[in-house]
């Protein structure tokens, strides 16, 4: 396994210069905000290349999109603009589309604030908070209208068999990220939370068929492994873990707990769900994106994503559940009063609910709370 992460960090480190000459050669780069929503099949299909805008963690982009936008927006949006504007990320550069699935008046801040201060177009497309059927088809025709702006840009279109091809490859995909995650349900788990997370965050970036490859080995490897048992098992949660923001991560495990698995609406890929690969195929990854998806906490049904969440931590035995979200994040500061108290009474789990601006002044008060939780679940 070491083998294969070193040389998927090779990849990764040398991904930005190979999507420039691969911009120089014509080939397009579609940016998008990860929420679940778009179908990166599409982006494959089309001839062009699918990056996840992700990153987070760092108060320098928080503050630098104070001058584009008011200040109560979500902590992971205004990064989102902040590293944009910035400018020293290449991933945020080499976008020729950006595309932003509007979850919520956060997400729309995100595209507003591209599409007015950068000379990047953007495409907005509506998500609705329920799952009927005029719901969903809104969704589907918000699929069509993607796949008509891809063939736009890049002049080619997207036939079947090419979309059939990107999808067998993401579900190959998801099918290996879930299985590596399973292996997370063995009392001495093979790999820690901090490391299947990273893995997760670069499949938003990464040659998807190279990292499929990789991902593979590790799978072999870890399969054969055995680690150390924790003395308390954690699942994470909460409104968005961005690629670099760690600290919830490395402040549990360094207490003598270990993360067994993690449910977030972004900065996580959601990898449960396969397309299937049979009649419409349009009409197959709305099935999958949206009908069976696993709807963020303000979404409806609501009760989908705390029984979800619960499943989870039954599935693999928990001892306690750790709610990280951040700033100004209304919907899921507001879930977590309720989830709290229902966690408690079906489950008999303790909740540790914390908040993150990406403040470097927040790692001191924010150790002694996890370090706290974690010695109580111990003692339990």
């Amino acid at each position: 396994m070491i083998e294969a992460i070193r040389a998927l960090q090779e990849h990764l480190k040398g991904r930005p210069v190979e999507l420039q000459r691969l911009g120089k050669q014509g080939v397009k780069v579609v940016g998008y905000m990860p929420g679940g929503y778009m179908p990166e099949e599409l982006v494959y299909a089309v001839g062009a290349v699918p990056v996840g805008l992700l990153r987070g963690g760092d108060h320098e982009a928080v503050a630098e999109s104070g001058a584009y936008l008011p200040r109560f927006l979500d902590t992971f949006c205004r990064s989102q603009i902040g590293y944009r504007m910035l400018g020293d990320d290449p991933l945020y550069q080499l976008v020729n589309l950006l595309v932003v699935p509007i979850t919520d008046n956060n997400m729309r801040a995100v595209a507003d604030a591209w599409n007015f201060y950068t000379d990047v177009e953007v495409l907005r497309i509506g998500i609705p908070h329920d799952k009927e059927e005029e719901a969903f088809q809104y969704y589907l025709e918000g699929l069509h209208m993607l796949k008509d702006r891809l063939e736009r840009a890049t002049g080619n279109k997207i036939d079947e068999s090419r979309l059939r091809d990107a999808i067998n490859l993401s579900n190959k995909m998801w099918e290996l990220l879930e299985k590596i995650s399973l292996l997370r349900k063995s009392p001495e788990p093979p790999i820690s939370g901090k490391d299947f997370i990273s893995l997760n965050h670069a499949s938003y970036y990464a040659d998807k068929a190279i990292f499929v490859k990789y991902l593979q080995s590790v799978y072999d490897e870890l399969k054969r492994k055995t680690g150390v048992r924790p003395r308390a098992r954690v699942l994470l949660t909460g409104s968005t873990l961005a690629m670099g923001d760690y600290k919830v991560l490395d402040l549990a495990e360094r207490a003598g707990s270990a993360v067994v698995v993690e449910e977030f609406a972004e900065g996580m890929r959601h990898y449960w769900q396969r397309v299937e690969p049979k009649g419409d195929l349009m009409q197959a990854l709305a099935d999958r994106y949206f009908r069976r998806r696993v709807p963020p906490a303000w979404f409806r049904p609501s009760h989908e994503n705390m029984e979800f969440i619960m499943r989870l931590a039954r599935d693999f035995t928990v001892d306690g559940i750790i709610w990280y979200q951040l700033l100004y994040r209304d919907g899921y500061d507001i879930q977590s009063f309720y989830f709290e108290k229902i966690l408690e009474q079906e489950m008999g789990l303790k909740m540790l609910k914390v908040q993150s601006d990406y403040d470097a002044a927040e790692v001191g008060p924010l150790e002694t709370r996890v370090e706290t939780f974690v010695e109580t679940l111990k003692r339990r």
